[in-house]
């Protein structure tokens, strides 16, 4: 009788430790299940992930370049110069809106938070050349407007030299009055510019590429070098939108 306890006892302690180790069968091939889906989730991540970076201030070599396009006009457009974070994707856009340091065309300075302590306080200067690049639309592009539309309203005519910029009033009672235009042929240069005031005269300069505006906007003030002002402008369009050849 003790034997035969002890039978039993042995073998109801064998089937407790197959009950106890059974569970833990599974658990093989559920952590292997489980690193495979881990790799193959960073796998898709690496694969997926943006290949560009924005360049910290001072960083050497060129800075990375976003694909984008813009009334089916392609154009390159450096990552730091982009305005607004939502617009730092490549594809198709249908405005962006970039800053870029002037003279250098490098990244814009970090905008600095002004004193206003007293009413005398120092208005800040702008060393910023702002560009809007939109989808364009069915109005007359910028060379038409310059021919046919603008003549129309300016109080007098501009000076034939070439090599000279010429500013001339619109009239009153016109829809530009209260601006000036700009005019300057070698090398080019059309803007219309407020006129100081509270606040410091603005140009603004129009040119259309393929299917985009292009909008360029400057301190008036900047009239005073415009040669090195068109200069900037032209080699900021070369850059942005490079053709073969």
């Amino acid at each position: 009788m003790t034997a035969l306890s002890a039978t039993l006892n042995r073998r109801r302690s064998a089937r407790q430790r197959a009950a106890r180790k059974r569970p833990a069968a599974p658990l093989v091939p559920l952590a292997l299940a489980l690193c495979i889906a881990v790799a193959a989730v960073a796998l898709v991540t690496y694969l997926l992930w943006p290949t560009w970076t924005a360049p910290r201030a001072g960083d050497p070599g060129d800075p990375g370049e976003l694909p984008v396009s813009v009334g089916a006009t392609l154009f390159n457009v450096p990552t730091y110069a982009l305005r607004r974070n939502v617009q730092k994707h490549s594809g198709r856009q249908e405005r962006i809106d970039l800053d870029f340091a002037y003279p250098s065309l490098g990244p814009p300075p970090t905008p600095q938070r002004a004193d206003v302590a007293g009413a005398d306080a120092a208005v800040p200067t702008i060393d910023v050349l702002f560009l809007s690049i939109a989808v364009g639309d069915d109005t007359v592009s910028p060379e038409q407007r310059l021919r046919t539309i603008y003549p129309r309203y300016l109080d007098g005519s501009a000076p034939a030299r070439p090599d000279e910029l010429s500013v001339t009033p619109f009239r009153d009672g016109t829809p530009y009055a209260g601006e000036d235009l700009a005019v300057a042929t070698a090398p080019a240069l059309v803007a219309r510019c407020t006129r100081d005031a509270a606040t410091p005269g603005m140009c603004m300069s129009e040119r259309r590429i393929g299917g985009a505006d292009l909008t360029f906007r400057f301190p008036r003030q900047w009239l005073a070098h415009w040669q090195d002002v068109a200069d900037a402008m032209e080699r900021l369009v070369a850059r942005l939108h490079r053709t073969p050849g």
